[in-house]
């Protein structure tokens, strides 16, 4: 099917003008009700707040889906939708965003390379299992970096750290960029920003030419799953460290507090949380967060 243009060979109909919402796009095809729908959907199962200003992007992310399930309009599709929990599923990860890069914020992986990592690396060492959780890790950058700088620089050194008990949980709503986090294969420029070092170290080159895809030894230490943050959380044990970084900018005041609680219920004592430049901890969290840099924030009591 094609999504139809408004027809401008006639007069326009001002009923038509009134309810275009989007320039050039009829409303038989997407109008007011359709985005309402939609805000409220991902309001609801993702805490992704809206606003009118977003329809140009709600229309631009979920037109493709449109078109390749068959459906002639979007109310067509968000009533496919109602009764196909993977194709709402599908819906709601077209919308959230999945920009990132290798070595987002450096100060984050300077100060867990400083301040965190001795700690961690001597209890993994000393048979204490060590658990990393990114939250929203799209594409896989963040992830990555955070592994690498786990690793280090002294491969030598480097090499028991497979052997220990150390696990990291990757999560995202998107299944399409857990793939790709998966995959663990990047453009070699995407590397640029990280330390000379560390990629020679932890990884290799790709079957693609000026392709390089992050070492075994790393990538065995990671666990990928698919994971809605305002869905129950299918785990019950703490973490170390957890970053979750410009995920929850989308969200609305209360969606916020009750995602911080949970993180701050999921570290351990002395544990870490990074969170995004322009994010803070606010709510029931704040009582067991304490801020110790630029949006990072320690979990109040002895390790």
């Amino acid at each position: 099917m094609s999504l139809r243009p408004v027809d401008k060979s006639g007069p326009p109909v001002a009923a038509d003008l009134d309810a275009a919402i989007v320039p050039g796009v009829s409303p038989q095809v997407f109008n007011a009700a359709d985005f309402a729908r939609i805000a409220e959907l991902v309001h609801r199962e993702a805490g992704i707040v809206l606003t009118d200003q977003k329809r140009m992007l709600a229309y631009s992310r979920l037109a493709p889906l449109v078109r390749k399930s068959g459906a002639a309009t979007f109310g067509e599709y968000l009533d496919g939708a109602a009764r196909d929990a993977a194709v709402e599923t599908q819906l709601i990860a077209a919308l959230t965003t999945n920009h990132t890069y290798f070595y987002r914020e450096p100060h984050h992986f300077e100060h867990f390379a400083q301040s965190v990592r001795p700690a961690l690396l001597a209890a993994a060492e000393a048979g204490r299992p060590v658990r990393i959780w990114s939250a929203g890790c799209s594409s896989g950058e963040e992830i990555w970096t955070l592994m690498m700088v786990l690793m280090g620089a002294d491969k030598a050194a480097a090499r028991s750290l497979a052997a220990r008990d150390i696990v990291a949980l990757a999560s995202d709503l998107a299944g399409h960029a857990l793939s790709a986090a998966e995959t663990a294969t990047y453009p070699a420029s995407a590397l640029a920003a990280l330390p000379d070092d560390l990629v020679a170290n932890w990884t290799e080159a790709a079957s693609a030419p000026d392709q390089r895809r992050i070492v075994q030894s790393v990538r065995a230490m990671v666990r990928f799953r698919q994971l809605n943050l305002l869905h129950p959380w299918p785990f019950g044990g703490q973490f170390d460290v957890i970053f979750c970084r410009n995920v929850m900018i989308y969200f609305d005041g209360p969606t916020k507090e009750q995602l911080m609680a949970g993180f701050a219920r999921h570290l351990r004592p002395g544990g870490f949380l990074y969170i995004g430049h322009s994010e803070r901890v606010s709510g029931l969290a704040s009582d067991l967060l304490t801020l110790v840099g630029p949006t990072i924030y320690q979990k109040v009591g002895a390790p």
